[in-house]
């Protein structure tokens, strides 16, 4: 009788009621991939038996598979929110085992660390050097930020691009330079540099003309005489003669009194002109920087993770490394949004956003369910149909059965 093949219908049309509701269920979930439930005919034959006339003895489930098609993304505002736009999934250190994801919801925890709601920490490549152009694919990390202050740096290079206007009288030799002294000098601009404490100072440069194309060349630290005079000697044309004019100028090192290093400068003068027009300074630039802070952290679409700190520098601190399978569907799901390797999935294959098959990192970001509502609301409905159906088998046996009995 039918019953058991019904009834197989039955538990079949349950289970893909009970995928479809998960799928829905998960419909808002960051990175969820929707499951598709697969069946299978069954049927009993014994050997040597004839298949052109044996019967079907019902169905069952085969796989639940999921779906890795692509999510939208969604746009959050917050740079370590991260969404995979392509293959690829993120690598979570999870105590010491690799897992991994796509919903890329992460956080800040009190180490630093880069960690998920689940405290699993993002994986990276190190870096080679702090401007992000080489990385150690050797080895995984888990991402850190720093939240002690960055380290200073003493200023060693300063560019000046400036005129001195030809149009002035040579100063008397006889009166002194004196940096309080206007009249002992024509022109002078400032900057700030660094020492290697990372305090300010201010670095005065002094100009005054001795002859025709001449000049003499002072620098000052805080008000203070550093150094001087150095010539500066400029050609007809107005631009200057480095056969002549040692450059860059060093004025030598100056003393500091608090316990930092000496400053020793280099000024780069060799841009500097002497034409017909007013004194101009075009730019001031210097190498040096004083202490900064985390001021935020900015992802870019191949992965690299830099570091902005509040004296203007950046430093980059990884790369977020990346996995791949031949067979995604293989993964164990583990929950939490996570998926762990398997034999089915094959060998995990490691790499970085933007490079062989791997998808791009969209920071600011998290990539949606792939849920699509209204067809899991079609299935709903077809499921039920299924169920329906497979009971009305059963009660169409119940009655056939019936009708037997009552034969007398």
């Amino acid at each position: 009788m039918p019953f058991r093949t019904a009834l197989s219908g039955l538990n079949a049309a349950s289970a893909d009621l009970r995928v479809t509701g998960n799928n829905i269920a998960n419909s808002g979930t960051t990175g969820f991939k929707q499951s598709r439930a697969e069946f299978a005919d069954v049927f009993a034959l014994s050997y040597g038996g004839i298949s052109q006339t044996a019967i079907g003895t019902g169905v069952r489930l085969s796989a639940v598979t999921q779906q890795f098609s692509q999510g939208n993304i969604e746009f959050t505002g917050n740079n370590l929110d991260l969404a995979m736009n392509g293959q690829g999934f993120f690598v979570l250190n999870d105590s010491g085992t690799q897992v991994y994801s796509r919903a890329g919801a992460f956080q800040v925890n009190r180490e630093g660390y880069v960690v998920n709601t689940q405290g699993q920490r993002l994986q990276v490549y190190t870096p080679q050097n702090a401007e992000g152009t080489q990385f150690n694919t050797g080895s995984l990390a888990d991402l850190q930020l720093s939240l002690s202050e960055a380290p200073p740096s003493a200023t060693t290079d300063v560019n000046v691009r400036l005129n001195l206007s030809s149009v002035v009288e040579p100063i008397d030799p006889a009166i002194a330079f004196d940096v309080a002294d206007p009249s002992s000098f024509h022109y002078s601009t400032s900057l700030t540099v660094y020492d290697t404490l990372g305090q300010a100072h201010t670095a005065s440069l002094y100009f005054r003309n001795t002859d025709t194309l001449q000049w003499d060349s002072y620098l000052a630290i805080d008000g203070n005489l550093a150094g001087g005079p150095l010539p500066l000697e400029f050609n007809s044309d107005g631009t200057l003669n480095t056969a002549t004019t040692t450059t860059p100028l060093n004025f030598g090192t100056y003393a500091l009194t608090n316990g930092a290093d000496d400053l020793n400068i280099d000024f780069d003068l060799a841009n500097a002109t002497q034409y017909g027009g007013a004194f101009n300074v075009t730019s001031l630039s210097q190498n040096g920087f004083t202490t900064g802070r985390l001021n935020s952290i900015d992802i870019d679409p191949t992965g690299v993770v830099f570091a902005r700190f509040t004296n203007g520098q950046s430093q980059a601190l990884g790369r977020v490394a990346l996995a791949n399978f031949a067979n995604p569907q293989g993964l164990q799901q583990l929950g939490d949004n996570a998926w762990g390797e398997s034999f089915a999935a094959g060998d995990v294959i490691l790499g970085e956003a933007d490079t062989g098959n791997f998808g791009l990192i969209q920071a600011g970001g998290l990539e949606s369910s792939n849920v699509d509502i209204a067809e899991q609301l079609v299935k709903l409905i077809t499921a039920q149909r299924n169920f329906q159906a497979n009971a009305q088998v059963i009660t169409t046996a119940d009655a056939v059965t019936q009708t037997i009995i009552n034969i007398r």
